[in-house]
């Protein structure tokens, strides 16, 4: 990495609405880059992932980048990455009154296309074919008017075991600790059939999971 960096800046500073100070333009533009990417993945806050590829698409490093430098930053910051937590001593936290149950075999009929209208086919595809099962463990969030608004399942992608995931909770429901509940309802009962720890599969945002319930990345080998 190129150790040369001159702290001065030529460019004049403007007002934000993000910012108490006055930044520059590149600021502005790679915050707002990095908005228009955590809109795309249908999430709420900003995380680094965000920041990093903002930081390296708009260009306004290059100078202090080699090209060998920002792809090991960018995939450094923006690949999917798993998570692990201990069960061992699991306790079931208080949750919130959100209405979260386990599925019946009738909940395929809703829960399938949710899960692809909101989040992606490969899921949809994951729900299905977990409904396939004589108990399905998934969980669902719904609302005041009996509507899904979230859910979350273990055991259930590509027949792994102790694994959690998928999980989603509809936009509009986020920051409302339905997420918390869905997850906590699944570590239950992955802490009963016996499981020492769960993996959180390509987990995201981090932040969540670390705060929720302890879970570290798993390192890369």
């Amino acid at each position: 990495m190129n150790k040369n960096i001159d702290n001065s800046s030529t460019q004049n500073t403007t007002n934000s609405i993000f910012f108490n100070v006055g930044v520059t333009d590149d600021v502005i533009k790679v915050l707002e880059v990095a908005i228009s990417y955590m809109k795309k993945y249908n999430q709420t806050y900003i995380n680094e992932g965000h920041l990093l590829k903002a930081l390296i698409t708009t260009n306004v490093i290059d100078s202090f980048l080699s090209d060998e430098d920002s792809k090991i930053i960018l995939t450094l910051g923006t690949t999917s990455r798993d998570m692990i937590t201990h069960l061992g001593n699991y306790i079931f936290p208080k949750i919130n009154s959100h209405i979260i149950r386990k599925v019946n075999n009738n909940d395929a009929t809703n829960l399938v296309p949710f899960v692809e209208s909101n989040f992606s086919k490969e899921w949809s595809q994951t729900i299905r074919e977990a409904f396939l099962l004589s108990e399905p463990s998934i969980y669902i969030a719904l609302d005041n008017k009996g509507e899904i608004v979230g859910f979350a399942g273990f055991d259930i992608y590509k027949n792994k075991k102790c694994y959690f995931g998928p999980m989603g909770v509809s936009v509009s429901n986020r920051i409302s600790g339905i997420g918390y509940s869905l997850l906590h309802n699944c570590l239950k009962d992955m802490s009963d059939v016996g499981y020492e720890y769960a993996i959180i599969g390509a987990a995201g945002p981090i932040e969540f999971y670390e705060k929720a319930c302890k879970a570290v990345v798993i390192p890369y080998v």
